[in-house]
């Protein structure tokens, strides 16, 4: 069992040094998409929400 947990780690040792890291300044792009996106996600989003809560209390009354 401990050989297998050995194999196994030195397996993903190998395979790590395998993997293509983006470099910093892609990092930093990649990261400027994703907070934009989830912006214009959750202000859209939010304008669905009100728009929605404000025709269900007009059918209320």
């Amino acid at each position: 069992m401990v050989e297998k947990v050995k194999v196994f780690f030195n397996d993903v040792k190998v395979e790590a040094k395998k993997v293509n890291y983006p470099s910093k300044d892609e990092l930093i792009g990649s990261t400027w998409v994703v907070i934009t996106a989830v912006v214009i996600a959750s202000a859209f989003l939010g304008i669905i929400d009100l728009s929605l809560a404000k025709i269900i209390k007009l059918l209320i009354r």
